[in-house]
């Protein structure tokens, strides 16, 4: 029976809610698993050689055709998505109660049950893509190549950190990833300004631009949707529908909830974000869109957080604890995953439950170092204040400022002066007072 006939969450997640079921038959090959999505309804489908599970829809906007109903992916490609997402889960947690415990200062976005969402995208990226997200970022740090020991080490401001200590929850950074930024939508035009350089350096790459569906509204989000458009730029613009925008509900702060409509002459596709094969045909669908010549697109994906916006809100003042709960055990990502998964006969639910202890392990693990790493030195506030330019660029007379690597040498130095004046003018006084 579906969720949303049981219960009254219909107005409060319309259209979001479909309740996962699934079938299944040996693969046609032992170390593939193939899965498809039907658009007809909640039954299942068998046909001779596949396994057909059912998921959310497509939904398309200036499309005639959409992603691919069925997702073929090796054993090994499902475990690793599927450790990832564990990986992203306990370490959310723990970063969690690492604030809860007043260990983790400044502000605090975990990204808990949106798993699917940055991991199936990233299993279609290729090496040379590039990604920018907003404050939610812990999760596409790690995916991107930060070690979750660094990202404990940011976040606990130690030296040893993604950012050295000096970013903190927000702002962490990694290869062809650019944060981690903590003005709602910010990142959106920083995307499009990425996807431009690809396309001046012919490059091949595609700029993930990563938005929650509170950016959406923002009048610079339009600006990049047209800028984009424009010139035809490689962006894939993502939002990420957790249904509130920090406390107010998408039906109350939008008046057009279809957001993959909104780019106006840019196609979009409204995808189930709690599946993760939808969410990853969804990407590779982009990247085959934006190959072909047909510049930007947009895709919705329809997530849900469990905790509060920031880990200062509990939650639970516009929305009921029923509500959370449901959807925690009805549409968890990663245990709808792992359902697919153990239905293949490829995977059992043993060895799954032995990764999530190996997982949990590695995770206190990692906490242990970061925690045991030293503070950024105070030298450390002078530095990554200017930029180091290359001989090739030509500054101004008025901009032959002294590079951030000497600053801090000559401030330095100018205490030490300080010092010495004090120190010379306290012995006057002393010989002034002996006499």
């Amino acid at each position: 029976m579906n969720i949303l006939h049981r219960n009254s969450l219909f107005f409060a997640i319309r259209g979001f809610c479909r309740k996962y079921s699934s079938a299944s038959s040996e693969p046609a090959a032992k170390t593939v698993l193939h899965t498809s999505r039907t658009y007809s309804g909640d039954t299942p489908v068998k046909t001779s050689g596949e396994l057909h599970l059912t998921s959310s829809h497509y939904d398309l906007y200036r499309l005639d055709k959409g992603p691919s109903t069925v997702s073929e992916v090796t054993r090994e490609e499902c475990l690793r998505m599927y450790r990832d997402m564990l990986i992203m889960r306990r370490m959310e947690i723990v970063a969690a109660n690492m604030y809860l415990k007043k260990e983790v200062r400044g502000f605090c976005h975990v990204y808990v049950g949106q798993e699917a969402c940055a991991v199936g995208i990233h299993s279609v990226m290729r090496p040379h893509d590039t990604s920018i997200t907003s404050y939610r970022c812990h999760g596409w740090a790690y995916l991107v190549g930060e070690s979750v020991e660094n990202i404990f080490a940011e976040l606990l401001g130690k030296v040893t950190g993604s950012a050295r200590g000096k970013g903190g929850s927000i702002h962490i950074y990694g290869k062809r990833f650019y944060g981690g930024n903590g003005i709602v939508g910010a990142q959106i035009p920083l995307g499009a300004g990425l996807a431009l350089a690809h396309k001046y350096n012919n490059d091949g790459a595609i700029c993930f631009s990563v938005m929650g569906d509170g950016a959406v509204d923002q009048g610079q989000v339009y600006e990049a949707y047209n800028f984009a458009k424009l010139h035809d730029l490689p962006v894939v613009f993502i939002i990420e529908n957790n249904q509130y925008s920090m406390g107010t509900s998408t039906k109350r702060h939008s008046a057009n909830i279809d957001y993959y409509t909104r780019g106006d002459v840019i196609p979009g596709v409204r995808v189930g974000g709690m599946d993760i094969l939808a969410v990853r045909e969804a990407g590779k669908f982009a990247i085959d869109h934006i190959n072909k010549g047909n510049g930007p697109i947009i895709l919705q994906l329809d997530t849900y957080r469990y905790y509060g916006h920031s880990m200062s809100d509990p939650g639970t003042t516009y929305r009921t604890r029923d509500e959370v709960r449901l959807m925690r055990e009805s549409q968890d990502c990663i245990k709808g995953f792992q359902d697919k998964l153990v239905s293949t006969k490829e995977v059992t639910d043993e060895q799954l439950k032995k990764m999530e202890k190996e997982v949990k392990l590695e995770i206190d693990e990692a906490l242990k170092r970061a925690m045991a790493a030293p503070a950024p030195a105070v030298e450390e506030t002078y530095y990554d204040i200017y930029r180091d330019y290359s001989d090739k660029v030509k500054m101004p007379a008025w901009g032959a400022f002294t590079q951030h690597k000497n600053v801090s040498h000559l401030i330095q130095k100018e205490e030490e002066k300080i010092d010495i004046k004090k120190s010379d003018k306290s012995k006057q006084n002393k010989k002034k007072g002996s006499k």
